[in-house]
């Protein structure tokens, strides 16, 4: 009976552990997982942009700027600036 007790304490208290899940993987979230914002009528760089600068200035974990992306596109770029300043007013 003992046996039994002690197996069924550890499984309680495994199921309650933590397995990391909640910190992001770096870089750019997948498509699935990404919040969403109404920004219809935008260019799909446009779009990226401002939920990576919005989710910046929110201090979310979603928050992320791609350097790269940044530096090389403009409608991205536009994005993000937008996206951080009018999601930095918003606080």
């Amino acid at each position: 009976m003992r046996l039994i007790t002690a197996i069924f304490l550890v499984m309680i208290i495994t199921g309650c552990a933590t397995t990391g899940q909640g910190q992001r993987p770096s870089g750019p979230p997948p498509p699935s997982t990404r919040p969403a914002y109404n920004l219809t009528g935008y260019s799909p760089a446009f779009k990226d942009g401002y939920i990576d600068g919005c989710e910046t200035a929110k201090k979310t974990s979603y928050g992320f700027k791609d350097e790269r992306r940044f530096s090389t596109d403009t409608q991205y770029r536009m994005g993000w600036n937008d996206g951080l300043s009018v999601c930095r007013g918003k606080q």
